[in-house]
């Protein structure tokens, strides 16, 4: 009797779950997703940046490469 109460008991669980998992997105009937928001920049900003900081990098090189030339 065990056995046949647990086939019964996992049909019925499957039965629920097939008829909400139908059922449960009609009920909520939203419209869907809200629109995403306009973006903060447009990258410019992010590119000024790499640019600034190329512009170091490449001024400590020169710097280090005519510091070595120079004779003490």
């Amino acid at each position: 009797m065990a056995v046949g109460s647990g086939k019964l008991m996992f049909g019925f669980v499957y039965a629920f779950s097939l008829v909400f998992s139908v059922l449960m997105p009609a009920v909520q009937g939203q419209d869907g997703f809200a629109p995403a928001p306009a973006p903060a920049s447009d990258g410019t900003t992010i590119d000024q940046g790499i640019a600034c900081v190329l512009m170091l990098l490449a001024l400590a090189v020169t710097y280090l490469v005519h510091a070595a030339d120079v004779p003490f």
